[in-house]
């Protein structure tokens, strides 16, 4: 058999959600053995890769290097010699001050297959997001992109003369710390001091802001409205225009922290980023299977129910069953309980059509449902998480139903994604949370809930394990869903 040969694909990631990036970038994240991934990328879009994938993270962000580039390099080198398919995803475009060139030199030298998949540069879109065009007709005809962060302590880039003669835009990156040597640089040079400029930074950054001031005075206006790297630095005429999107969204500017599985999140992302709203993972829940003595394929016969309370526990058991190399017809004799209408959904996909459903979506309700439906000798198997809820055996024991436990999984928090978050909860306007686990890992990752965010849970169960840990007023979705967490802020935004 022919070994398999290594690969690395510098993926750009665009500026911002996770559905800017390209159609081929995305199809190769989903396909990759290894994600080597960097800052400011959309971390919804770690998602895609395949549960199996290793996911590496080595971010390099000015003043905060988690990794020298030559260790970059050689992590990719490495992961690609041990013949895996590897992204390297990265914020932006690679090959636009991205570093994207050195890790190409340094793959190449290693005799390593490699290519770039191109990204919308943020030289491009973080001023596109604030309504400034890189071009327009009749005031910019071109757009210069430089580099704001040099080698040289004054952080001014070379020609400095002729760049502010040109008359198009010029465009720096990673140049908020020099931004007022840039600017006087500039006026030096012989740029006229009212030319319109504008600071813009946006994207993942942690604390989107937009400055617009005559040239002169840009410094300091940015000084006082607080403006944080990374940020984009824009000059000439263009930056005049505001030609920002009128489309009405009733979450416009709304900040937004989610916590949960990336099936939950990745639903309420998709929704909320609709309505405008800005939204972060703050917390993310890993699904992380648990071992299980016992060959799933001695659940098939007759007088058994096979209980579902989450969608996890639904990919979980079929997962096995594959591995198992189990044929579905052998379940014909079992019955199917689900706790909701999703984990039905995604029962149905896998060919079977819930038996049972509870009218109210929580242990409690699918509990009592089973109660009435479970006949004499009959044997209730719960497929669910380690951390699953006590009141469903509880309930089925108390009316002598025959329950046995298998615990699929148990969630654990990333703590890669709970660390990134720390820069935005003091800025969040609300704070959902889709599950009671979901309380407990946020308040062991981060402590204590953000006084100024309106905390949103999906039900009941999730509200009472919330009121444990916060003393505020918060809201609880009318419907245990995704959409019913995103009726409730817009309810609440209207009021």
């Amino acid at each position: 058999m022919k070994e398999k040969k290594g690969c690395v694909y510098l993926v750009g990631a665009g500026c911002g959600a996770a559905d800017l990036i390209t159609v081929r970038g995305l199809r190769l994240l989903q396909q990759c053995d290894v994600v080597v991934y960097d800052d400011l990328i959309d971390m919804e879009l770690l998602a895609a890769a395949p549960p199996a994938a290793e996911r590496i993270y080595m971010g390099k962000r000015c003043g905060k290097h988690s990794a020298p580039q030559g260790e970059i390099s050689g992590v990719l080198v490495e992961k690609a010699g041990e013949g895996k398919t590897v992204v390297r995803l990265k914020g932006g475009d690679p090959f636009v001050f991205g570093r994207g060139g050195e890790e190409i030199q340094a793959l190449r030298a290693a005799g390593i297959p490699c290519e770039e998949v191109p990204g919308i540069s943020s030289a491009i879109a973080i001023p596109a997001a604030a309504g400034i065009p890189v071009t327009h007709r009749s005031v910019s005809r071109s757009f210069h992109v430089i580099t704001g962060h040099t080698a040289a302590s004054s952080g001014l880039p070379e020609d400095l003369e002729h760049l502010a003669a040109l008359h198009g835009t010029l465009v720096f990156l990673m140049g908020l710390s020099h931004l007022e040597q840039i600017t006087k640089g500039l006026l030096q040079a012989g740029k006229a001091p009212e030319t319109p400029a504008a600071v813009v930074s946006g994207g993942n950054a942690a604390h989107p802001a937009t400055v617009r001031a005559a040239l002169q005075d840009l410094p300091e206006r940015a000084r006082q409205a607080g403006v944080q790297p990374p940020a984009v630095i824009v000059v000439g005429e263009a930056a005049a225009l505001d030609l920002s999107a009128t489309l009405e969204r009733p979450l416009r500017h709304v900040r937004i922290g989610l916590t949960g599985t990336s099936a939950v999140t990745s639903k309420l992302k998709s929704a909320l980023r609709e309505y405008g709203a800005e939204v972060w993972t703050v917390e993310e829940s890993l699904v992380e299977e648990l071992p299980v003595a016992e060959s799933l394929s001695g659940l098939c016969g007759k007088n058994r129910w096979l209980v579902f309370t989450s969608s996890n526990g639904v990919r979980s058991f079929f997962r096995r069953l594959r591995e198992e190399r189990m044929d579905l017809r052998r379940l014909h004799g079992c019955k199917f309980a689900v706790i909701g209408a999703s984990t039905g959904k995604l029962l149905e996909q896998h060919g079977i059509s819930p038996d049972l459903c509870p009218e109210v979506y929580t242990s409690e309700g699918l509990a009592w449902a089973l109660a009435e439906q479970v006949k004499a000798g009959e044997e209730v198997v719960l497929l669910r998480s380690r951390e699953g809820a006590a009141v469903l055996p509880q309930i089925l024991r108390e009316h002598d139903i025959p329950v046995r436990e298998i615990p699929l999984y148990t969630l654990r928090s990333e703590p890669r994604t709970a660390e990134a978050a720390r820069g935005v909860l003091d800025t969040l306007d609300y704070l959902t949370f889709s599950s009671a686990s979901g309380v407990e890992l946020f308040c062991a990752a981060h402590g204590e809930i953000p006084p100024q965010a309106v905390c949103v849970c999906i039900g009941e169960v999730t509200a009472r394990a919330l009121a444990k840990r916060c003393d505020r007023p918060f809201l609880t979705a009318d419907t245990i869903s995704a959409e019913g967490i995103v009726d409730a802020i817009l309810k609440h935004r209207a009021i």
